[in-house]
């Protein structure tokens, strides 16, 4: 078993509420610099620049899980984990047809960049991102492993945009065996208003929208492969291991 040090909630330039230095490279580099084993980019509503981040890691020894910070239409935030780059853009497809096609103001929200895995821009993503899907929190696990992947709500203590700020509880329909809480929130408070989430994998992620945000790293969890698929697994809860917040 390897211990492999993760961040599984970074945003890249095509978030538009992400800065513009959010680029594959830069990513890759400071997560390695740091010294982490294994990120995942999660652009809000979409995996568009998956591609170039899981090139880039490729490149650099770097393990990248492909993903996406779904807002469902409740407004509740959801990290979605892929096992291939391929399985990342179907979900995204998905999700596509199921997001208001209200065009981007970027002089308001932020540019939304798609890059390739030398740091060019491609394209200019049209469609604003941050609007809420239509697909429920209670279906979101079930769709993203209908492509191989697994979700997990995000920052669930937070007061805006989190499954309990939304629906006052992680839902059990929802079938979620993970759970994000902020980097610096208090764990044993969270228990204590919301039992609910015992049992669960408690994670604890950056979500990171600029690179001086990244910090150094301190979650990990021990796996026997450094890979997407082995973290997977390790989420859902089919192989059993030891998950560290730091």
């Amino acid at each position: 078993m390897k211990r492999v040090y993760y961040d599984l909630h970074l945003h890249s330039c095509l978030s538009p509420c992400a800065g513009d230095d959010m680029t594959p490279n830069n990513i890759v580099n400071m997560a390695l610099l740091l010294g982490y084993n294994m990120i995942a980019v999660t652009d809000h509503n979409s995996c568009r620049n998956a591609p170039a981040v899981a090139k880039a890691g490729a490149a650099n020894g770097l393990a990248v899980v492909p993903g996406m910070e779904l807002c469902t239409q409740e407004e509740a935030h959801v990290i979605c984990l892929f096992p291939t780059v391929a399985a990342a853009m179907e979900f995204h497809r998905y999700v596509a047809q199921r997001i208001p096609k209200i065009r981007n103001r970027p002089e308001i929200f932020g540019r939304q960049i798609v890059m390739d895995e030398q740091d060019v821009m491609v394209a200019e993503e049209e469609t604003l991102l941050l609007n809420a899907a239509d697909i429920s929190v209670n279906h979101v696990r079930e769709a993203a492993r209908g492509f191989g992947g697994t979700a997990f709500p995000a920052h669930v203590d937070r007061n805006a945009y989190s499954v309990i700020a939304s629906l006052g509880s992680v839902p059990q329909e929802a079938g979620f065996t993970a759970a994000e809480i902020s980097a610096k929130g208090d764990v044993k408070a969270l228990l204590r208003s919301d039992p609910e989430l015992l049992g669960k994998i408690l994670l604890r992620n950056s979500d990171a929208h600029y690179l001086e945000d990244m910090p150094e790293p301190s979650a990990s969890v021990l796996l026997s492969e450094n890979t997407p698929e082995c973290l997977i697994a390790a989420l859902d809860g089919k192989i059993k291991t030891e998950w560290d917040r730091g």
